[in-house]
């Protein structure tokens, strides 16, 4: 009787959770497209600003001065989607200097690394021969006929600003550059990237994928029903339906995957439906990397490289009462926010699954912002620790150094 109850509780919650989530989504789409119904309709009334918009000239960039670019997280997107909406509120309209690539918002951090390289530098997006092969997906994507950087080189490097997963895509992207992964590139280098700034950044995985349907036992495969199911038939029906309009206003970045009707036809749904098929049956997309589990296989081949400077911005809305992490209050955030902070706060891993890396404790990963756990976002730990300061006052900023991840903890009381 009371595990019929809790599982009632876990579908009633589920239900809720995936209502929610929908509306949100319903909301910002709906929110984009109104503001560009209204800019049309301004428009119409307004002429001369329109031909004065046309006959604005864009600066292009000349490397004088180093250019930002900001990665957006899981479910972002870039400058040009949704309308006028800006992810990073409306950062690279007040500079030319500013760049926002539109990335996947769910594809996996090596294939949103591999974008923003081609983006950056122009070409058509190589994903790479063995990963494509191993992922079952095509080796080439969208095509830059002019990149947004071109002059991007270790004389002309970059600033790179990463919310979220974003944080990691950057860094995989700079292990990429010293690697030397870029075919027709072989004199990139680590030395390309200028700095690295991680806005709570998914450094080393989050607790909330195993919340939202990740397994914690192997931190790849999904739970049969949970929110990410859900968001994987979504997923899936738009990319199926492939209609340009949606797609050219918000896209998943599953295009290489071509999921479309017309390749893929009824059966081809269906194995994408039953998981025979498509990106959520070979693993190659975001969620996975955002385990622990995930994390830890990244982190094994990145590097906190030595002429780079690393800053890490963490966040928790959290504190200690008696010795028990509760969220830090209920005035200033929304409810939902609340219950997300307060799941994360009391998430346990399975006492009779393996655990995620030599040294886990659970008490360690209860502070977290109702996302991400706030020992994920201050620098890379697992599987080793990277060289880091925290930033208690401003004396701490007078002796930045490169190589090191300076961090700053910004906490809600």
């Amino acid at each position: 009787m009371v595990r019929l109850s809790l599982g009632v509780l876990g579908l009633m919650e589920l239900c809720v959770s995936a209502l929610v989530h929908l509306l949100y989504g319903f909301y910002v789409f709906s929110t984009a497209a109104a503001g560009d119904l209204s800019q049309a309709l301004s428009d119409c009334f307004r002429p001369h600003a329109v031909n004065m918009a046309k006959e604005k000239v864009v600066v292009p960039l000349d490397g004088s001065v180093p250019p930002i670019v900001l990665v957006h997280g899981i479910f972002g997107f870039g400058k040009g989607r949704l309308g006028g909406l800006s992810y990073f509120a409306g950062a690279e309209k007040k500079d030319e200097h500013v760049l926002v690539p539109d990335l996947g918002s769910l594809t996996s951090v090596h294939d949103r690394a591999r974008e923003l390289f081609y983006y950056l530098k122009g070409g058509q997006v190589d994903y790479g021969e063995e990963h494509s092969r191993i992922y079952g997906h095509s080796q080439f994507g969208k095509v830059y006929e002019q990149g947004h950087y071109p002059l991007w080189d270790e004389h002309h490097p970059i600033h790179f600003v990463g919310h979220s997963a974003g944080a990691q895509v950057i860094r995989v992207l700079q292990q990429m550059l010293a690697d030397k992964e870029f075919k027709g590139y072989e004199n990139t280098s680590e030395d390309w990237v200028l700095s690295v700034t991680s806005l709570s950044g998914a450094l080393n995985g989050t607790t909330r994928t195993y919340l939202d349907g990740m397994q914690p036992e192997d931190g790849r495969s999904l739970k049969s029903i949970c929110l990410l199911q859900i968001c994987r038939i979504g997923v899936i029906v738009y990319d199926w339906f492939d209609i340009s309009l949606l797609k050219n206003y918000y896209n998943f970045g599953f295009d290489h995957f071509g999921m479309g009707w017309r390749k893929m036809g009824i059966s081809g749904l269906v194995d994408l439906l039953l998981g025979n098929s498509g990106p959520f049956a070979s693993g190659d997309w975001i969620l996975p990397d955002l385990t622990l589990q995930g994390s830890l296989k990244l982190n094994s081949s990145l590097q906190t490289f030595p002429n780079t400077f690393y800053f890490s911005y963490a966040t928790k809305r959290t504190k200690k009462i008696m010795g028990v992490t509760v969220p830090s209050g209920v005035l200033g955030i929304h409810p939902l926010l609340f219950i997300r902070v307060l799941q994360m706060c009391r998430w346990r891993f399975p006492s009779d699954a393996p655990p995620p890396y030599k040294g886990y404790r659970d008490e360690d990963w209860e502070d977290n912002d109702g996302a991400l756990n706030t020992i994920s976002m201050t620098h890379p730990r697992i599987p080793v620790e990277h060289p880091s300061h925290f930033v208690v006052d401003d004396a701490d900023c007078h002796t930045m150094q490169p190589g090191i991840w300076f961090v700053l903890l910004s906490s809600a009381q």
